[in-house]
């Protein structure tokens, strides 16, 4: 079994064993078919290149990871991405998020608070012909205001609480997937729902381990 096959296999099983957490029974076709296409080696140093496909997560430099292939997996599902959808990420760290929410929607917003990693992941997704996407370094905490409103939201640090910001740049019937908890203690990863009359509904998915949504460089912890 090849490298890739062999961690869509691993996201397969992944999803039978939370299956009841996570309430179904296989990923979107769609979501699956961009795991295979994003060379998820080119998001990792070369020296782990070796290790990209496996089901875990890897360091990326600045003290900062590349998430579970199943994480990513699932919470790209969570958000139902459609092929008209503008998408705001916050944690672009090295871009693998991004590049695969790329394959499945019009327009991807990134931002980072870390600058290099920022830098990086914008020069990395260019050179890989993921063209659909803009990266920006700063603080996220506020979203994207000038983008805004977006379809879909997806956070890939932990807040102490869903951001008002974020959830007032989300559209009517827009989704946002965002791992909710304290630092070092129990987070959830929580599936945000407005609906068309902008009454919002909070669904507890899966319990994660996120680093900090942090404010501001001199406190940058984030994971992607």
């Amino acid at each position: 079994m090849g490298n890739v096959a062999r961690m869509i296999a691993d996201i397969a099983a992944e999803v039978a064993f939370t299956r009841q957490m996570i309430g179904r029974d296989a990923l979107d076709a769609r979501v699956m078919e961009a795991m295979r296409r994003v060379p998820r080696d080119e998001f990792v140093p070369e020296n782990l290149r070796a290790e990209a496909f496996a089901n875990g997560p890897l360091p990326i430099g600045q003290g900062q990871t590349i998430s579970q292939p199943y994480i990513v997996a699932l919470m790209t599902d969570l958000i139902r991405p459609r092929e008209d959808a503008v998408v705001l990420e916050v944690g672009t760290g090295s871009g693998y998020q991004t590049a695969v929410l790329s394959l499945l929607v019009r327009k991807v917003y990134s931002m980072e608070v870390i600058p290099q990693l920022a830098e990086a992941a914008q020069a990395r997704l260019r050179r890989l012909g993921f063209h659909n996407v803009e990266v920006r370094s700063g603080d996220a905490h506020d979203g994207w205001l000038e983008k805004a409103p977006f379809d879909a939201i997806l956070v890939t640090a932990a807040a102490p609480e869903v951001p008002p910001p974020l959830v007032e740049q989300l559209k009517p019937g827009g989704l946002m997937a965002i791992p909710v908890g304290p630092a070092l203690g129990h987070q959830e990863l929580f599936l945000i729902e407005k609906d068309r009359q902008g009454r919002i509904e909070e669904h507890a998915v899966l319990g994660v381990a996120f680093v900090p949504l942090t404010r501001g460089p001199e406190k940058a912890q984030r994971r992607q």
